[in-house]
Formats: structure tokens, C-alpha cells, sequence
């Protein structure tokens, strides 16, 4: 693997696998375990996977940077259609390596955490599955093809989802009502292609999980994100400390923000103004914002900042606002190379700083656990990685006046607290839904749009859509893109924000040690499973009782 620091975007090149590449490599490696050359094998098994993810994520890149690019589709179409086929060689092989007669062999060249890992993956794969997963992936490009397509015409100007954010965020009123009319005026027009997409996503997934055996889709999403340490009952609990800790504190603020703002009655297009003044936007233009980061970092930490610089400097971000890219942000990987790629687009926003700020977060991780033995170990499961995200975006508070300036810096930390705990009943919210939406498959488009209208009101009693009919009507799920293209990944954030919080207290008691136990943790990659993590950092697990309760009050002091 080339680890230099050298190294640029455009050197980042893999091959595209076909029938006979593929056939051709696992010859090889069959042989070299049928010859008992166990380590040899799995050495070259590691390489293989790492060349196959490092292709993906070019072709998952290049399509979500122009979803409109007749190239970058194809290959898209050919990725998906061909990821069964190598599943289905990787998934024999680790079956040849867990039936191997003496395990602690195995387990000697591979780890037993991988051991485990292997365990729940090969429960999650057979070979007639192949078609459904095809159509699952299709399903999911069509999803984001459909959001990527929204144009906006607002205040002159013409935008996609994220441009809209300037406008969510306005501290006009009647221009943040605009924004989230023609917001939810595109999914009500779409509504119907939407619920289809959705529908037949949660048709493949359940009988992919009838065919291996399962009740249900649940407890194959559960194994397709490695949770190997908690269960869906681990997670209903949490999700009710969210309801009875999380939600009355987010009421609260709300409340003195409706009497703040003089409103006389807190609408649903009011909430992402928080600061009376306006939500503190980044330093002007995106080269502004840049040096800003660059100049955090360098602060920070000498490891953070040579790895941002490497990332900066070689290609490494991708943060325009373009038309026809694909909404969100995320940081992505080439294992091959041992550098990450952050994705995004910068509206201009408060929300530019999380992403640069959340995104690092991954990006570093990835960065500093890239020399880790074994392609299993290099990235943890989902609420793991969430902790080095969310965690870095407290961390960057110190430095906070080199991103929006210095008379707005405590401004900048109190919105982001402020909206960090307002998430987390939406994110309790999201996952509750899933788990009944896959626990009840037959359910139809309109009882979906009950259900949610319902358990909104649960999470998030608050919530006034006024005359927006379609997310009032239940449909306010559809723009959550993990719905559809990675189900139950929500409440690995909510996850995630409980031990963050425990690093941002650390961190306002001794910073340095802070940061320290931080990148120790991103060093451990995904050595062990997430409460073993979770330990190792010295936090306390979000199942303990009272966990989440002590990370409450210490924001509502800080807060009043």
C-alpha cells in the first residue's frame, strides 16, 4: 500500500475486475490454501479486497459528482451488477478460512475480531441473491439521481437542494417559508416515484431476508452493519432515553427561541435559524473558509495538519456547488493508496463548517488507522466512525474564530450544540420508523406516511408544517437519503453524539488529553467491535444508564 504523503488524486487508478480477472485471481488464491500456505493466502486475499474497494469507491465517486454523466453511469450499472459476483468469492473464501480444521490458525492470521466480523458475513450472503442485489443498488442510483435533478428558483437565483440552504437558514422569515415550500413542492410532485422507490427497496430487502432465513429485514441490516455487541433491544431503549432526556430539552429551547424571535408560533421552516443574529456563516468565499481550516489545523495538531495539507494540496476534497451532484456530504477511501476523499458542496452556510469539520473527522480516522493489518481493521462499524466525526466537530470549538471570525466564535459553538441535541430525536425518529417499516413489509405507501406523521409527533412534538401539505401529510422521511440507500444507519449518529459530547466535556477540562485520547481512538480503526472501542477511549457506552442523562444536563448548563 503507498502511504506517501506525495501522493495525488489522479494517481489513484484501479483495475476494473470482470468474470475472468476475478476467476483468475481466486485461483490463486484457492491454491495457495489448498498448498497450506494459510498466510500467503490470506495476504493475497487482503490485496485483492483492497483493489476492489478502491475501484468502487472511484465509480461511486465519479457518479456522485455528475449524476448526469452518461460514462459514469454505465460504470455505476456495471459496478452494481458485478459487486454480487464478487461478494459471492469473497464470501467463499472466508467460508474456506472459518471451516479451516484448526481456527486458531486462522485466528492467528487474521485476528480474532476479524474471525468475527467473518462470521456475521458470510450469514448475510448467498449466491441467489445475486439479482436482488442488483436491483437493490439500481433502486438506490435511481433515488439519487431524482434528488440531484431538483432545480430551485428562489430570490433570482437557481439552485439544487443544497443552494437551497442560504434561503432554509434566512433570517427572513417569509424567505425561509419560500425555501422549504419549493423544498417539499418537489417531493409532494415526486411523492408517488418516491414511495415506489422506497417500496420496492423494502420488498427486495425483506425477501433477501426471507431467502436466508430471517423473520425479517432487521436482523440482516443489523448483520450487514456488523453490530456484533448490542441488538435492536439495546437500541429501543436509547432511542426512549432520547424521548425522555433529549426531546423536553430540545422543547425547551425552542420555546425560548419562539418567545425570543417574537414568533407566535414555532414553524417547521423556523427551526434552522437559531441565532437571532442569523446562524454565523464561514468566513466569506470558499478560499476564505479553506485557509480557515488550514490554520485550525495547523493549530490543532502537526499529524491533523500534515494530513490536511496532503488532502487539500493533492486533489483530495471535492467541495463545489454544482449542478447535477449529488446531495450530502461523506468521506470516502482508497485502500490501495491510504488516502481518503471528502465529498461535499459548500452553500456558503454554517453548515459548510460541519461538513468540513464532521468529514475530516472520517477522513482522519481513515488516515491514521491506514497502516492497520488487515483490510477488515482499517474503518470500524458505522456508530464507531460516527464518534470520530461528531467528536471532531467539538474539537474544532477551540479554533472556532478562524472559521466564522472572532466576534461571532461563541455564537458558532452554541448553534452547533444547539442543533447537534436537536437531531438526536430526529435521529431516534428515523430509526423507530425503520424498525417498524421492516418489521410490518406489507404496510402500504399511505400507512408509512401515518406512521411517521405519528412517530414524529413522538420524538419531535413540536413540529408545526402549517400549510406545507406534503410533509404534514407524513412525507418528511422521503429527503433522509440513509432511508434508502443505508437502512438503520441513523441512530448510529444519535450512537455516536453521546460519546462526542463526553470527548466535548473532556475536552473543556484539558483539551490536549482530549485530543490525544481522540486520535488514539481514530488509530484503533476497526480493531474491535464498538463498545470495546467505546472502552478503550475511556467513555461511557450510550446503553449505560444515565450515560446519555449526564451529557444532557452538562449541555443545558451550558446552554441557560
Amino acid at each position: 500500500m503507498d502511504t506517501s504523503a506525495a501522493i495525488r488524486f489522479t494517481d489513484v487508478t484501479a483495475a476494473t475486475p470482470n468474470h475472468d480477472s476475478l476467476a483468475r485471481e481466486y485461483a490463486a488464491i484457492n491454491a495457495l490454501f489448498d498448498d497450506g500456505e494459510i498466510a500467503e493466502a490470506a495476504a493475497r486475499f487482503d490485496r485483492a479486497r483492497r483493489a476492489v474497494g478502491t475501484w468502487s469507491a472511484l465509480v461511486d465517486l465519479a457518479f456522485n459528482q455528475n449524476t448526469t454523466d452518461h460514462a459514469a453511469q454505465q460504470a455505476l450499472d456495471y459496478r452494481d451488477e458485478f459487486m454480487p459476483v464478487i461478494t459471492n468469492a469473497v464470501t467463499a473464501f472466508k467460508q474456506r478460512m472459518l471451516a479451516y480444521e484448526d481456527r486458531n490458525v486462522i485466528i492467528r492470521v487474521v485476528g480474532a475480531h476479524a474471525v468475527a466480523l467473518w462470521e456475521v458475513d458470510i450469514s448475510t450472503f448467498r449466491p441467489e441473491l445475486e439479482a436482488d442485489l442488483i436491483d437493490e443498488a439500481k433502486l438506490s442510483a435511481e433515488y439519487t439521481a431524482l434528488n440531484a435533478a431538483a432545480v430551485f428558483d428562489i430570490q433570482g437565483q437557481s439552485v439544487s437542494f443544497e443552494g437551497l440552504a442560504p434561503f432554509a437558514q434566512n433570517r427572513d422569515r417569509a424567505i425561509r417559508h419560500e425555501a422549504a415550500t419549493q423544498q417539499w413542492a418537489y417531493y409532494q410532485a415526486h411523492g408517488e416515484r418516491y414511495d415506489a422507490i422506497f417500496d420496492q427497496l423494502v420488498q427486495k430487502r425483506h425477501a433477501m431476508a426471507l431467502k436466508l432465513g430471517f423473520e425479517n429485514f432487521t436482523e440482516l441490516a443489523y448483520r450487514h452493519l456488523r453490530r456484533l455487541d448490542y441488538r435492536p433491544a439495546d437500541v429501543a431503549r436509547y432511542r426512549d432515553a432520547i424521548a425522555s432526556h433529549v426531546t423536553p430539552l430540545v422543547a425547551d429551547m425552542l420555546e425560548r427561541r419562539r418567545e425570543t424571535f417574537g414568533w407566535d408560533r414555532l414553524m417547521a421552516w423556523d427551526e434552522p435559524l437559531v441565532d437571532p443574529a442569523g446562524n454565523p456563516a464561514p468566513v466569506a468565499g470558499n478560499g476564505a473558509l479553506l485557509h480557515g481550516l488550514r490554520s485550525m489545523y495547523d493549530q490543532m495538531n502537526p499529524e491533523i495538519a500534515t494530513f490536511y495539507r496532503s488532502l487539500s494540496e493533492n486533489g483530495f476534497l471535492d467541495i463545489d456547488l454544482r449542478s447535477h451532484k449529488a446531495g450530502g456530504g461523506f468521506c470516502t477511501s482508497f485502500p490501495t493508496h491510504g488516502m481518503p476523499f471528502v465529498f461535499g458542496s459548500f452553500s456558503g452556510t454554517y453548515d459548510d463548517i460541519d461538513l468540513m469539520t464532521h468529514e475530516m473527522g472520517h477522513a482522519f480516522q481513515s488516515y491514521a488507522s491506514r497502516d492497520l493489518p488487515g483490510y477488515d481493521y482499517l474503518d470500524p462499524t458505522a456508530e464507531t466512525a460516527e464518534i470520530h466525526s461528531m467528536s471532531f466537530e467539538f474539537l474544532s470549538y477551540k479554533f472556532a474564530g478562524l472559521l466564522v471570525g472572532d466576534g461571532a466564535a461563541d455564537r458558532y459553538r452554541r448553534v452547533h450544540l444547539t442543533q447537534a441535541m436537536a437531531r438526536l430525536p430526529m435521529m431516534a425518529c428515523f430509526d423507530h420508523f425503520q424498525h417498524e417499516v421492516y418489521a410490518k413489509p406489507e404496510s402500504t405507501p399511505a400507512q408509512r406516511h401515518a406512521l411517521w406523521r405519528d412517530l414524529e409527533q413522538h420524538y419531535m412534538p413540536w413540529r408545526d408544517w402549517g400549510d406545507l401539505t406534503h410533509p404534514a401529510k407524513g412525507g418528511a422521511w422521503q429527503r433522509q437519503l440513509h432511508v434508502y440507500l443505508i437502512p438503520f444507519y441513523m441512530i448510529d449518529y444519535a450512537l455516536a453524539q453521546c460519546c462526542a459530547l463526553q470527548f466535548w466535556t473532556r475536552s473543556r477540562q484539558n483539551y490536549d488529553q482530549a485530543l490525544a485520547d481522540y486520535i488514539a481512538l481514530c488509530r484503533r480503526g476497526g480493531s474491535a467491535p464498538f463498545l470495546e472501542l467505546v472502552k478503550s477511549a475511556g467513555l461511557t457506552s450510550p446503553f449505560e444508564p444515565g450515560a446519555l442523562e449526564a451529557s444532557v444536563a452538562e449541555v443545558r448548563n451550558f446552554l441557560r
